[in-house]
């Protein structure tokens, strides 16, 4: 079975520094478009596809889905096609499956992207980075309980000192939705079940404060990381495996203030460690 879905415009919206076509009916989740966004129109073809290899150039990407299929990102056409083996909802199309494409149209862009969320503390945007099962997205659910804007969770794009806003929602898994009470079950989304949590945005484009890296460890403690340290850490959170489009603009990031931030794995720890973040930029 195949088919094509091209879904109706949506003009004004968007999310990652992207103005979004084809997302009609999502307006919770998207932000007011600024006047130099790019446009892209979203559409998904439903078809079996295998990608023998990855591609990025100036003009055309094409990426693997971990759950099967590809996305063509074609600059000319303005278009980020997402050919999958089962029909997405729109709103699956913006979260999670736009942020690698979201990636590729920052590089294009002159922007700097990573893997990563932010928060809102003291007035600026902090980058909360970290590997898989790191707690990332269960920290910026805990901050969103208590009080403090959300910018992003999957992917954070910065442009010019300033980072853009994604999607207004965060995917907890089972675990963190029960502890915290909070999300909305949604069923498989992408490669696992999601409990999903609207945020709301903050009023305008933030500039950008710093680096947060969240690690385990035995106490809760936040250690400043060293000039030297930040550089390779940021390279291993790049939003795609290729060098970064401006080396000037990536080493001004990796000279702002950076912490590492440690805590047990227990629940307990949690409150503790999102104090601390909270009290950033104070």
């Amino acid at each position: 079975m195949s088919g094509e879905r091209e879904f109706e415009a949506s003009a004004g919206l968007g999310a990652y520094g992207i103005r979004l076509l084809g997302v009609d009916g999502l307006e919770p989740m998207l932000v007011p478009a600024e006047p130099g966004w790019p446009t892209f129109t979203l559409v998904n073809e439903v078809r079996a596809v295998e990608l023998e290899a990855e591609h990025v150039d100036d003009g055309r990407a094409e990426l693997a889905l971990r759950t099967g299929g590809r996305i063509l990102v074609d600059r000319a056409a303005a278009a980020i096609t997402f050919t999958t083996p089962r029909e997405l909802s729109p709103a699956e199309l913006v979260h999670p499956f736009l942020a690698p494409a979201a990636a590729v149209v920052a590089r294009w862009h002159g922007r700097d992207a990573f893997h990563g969320g932010a928060f809102v503390a003291g007035g600026k945007a902090w980058a909360l980075l970290a590997d898989r099962d790191g707690g990332k997205t269960s920290t910026l659910a805990w901050l969103a309980g208590h009080g403090c804007p959300i910018v992003c969770d999957d992917l954070l794009v910065l442009d010019g000192g300033r980072a853009l806003h994604g999607p207004r929602t965060l995917d907890l898994r089972a675990e963190a939705a029960e502890r915290l009470g909070a999300g909305e079950y949604l069923g498989v989304v992408g490669a696992r079940e999601r409990w999903r949590l609207e945020v709301p945005s903050p009023v305008d484009e933030l500039d950008f404060g710093g680096w947060v890296f969240l690690e385990w460890g035995d106490e809760v403690e936040l250690v400043e990381v060293g000039p030297a340290d930040r550089l390779a850490r940021l390279l291993g959170h790049a939003g795609l495996r290729l060098p970064p489009v401006r080396p000037d603009s990536f080493l001004e990031l990796a000279s702002l203030p950076a912490w590492e931030l440690r805590r047990p794995r227990e629940w307990s720890s949690l409150a503790d460690a999102g104090e601390r973040l909270l009290a950033l930029g104070g």
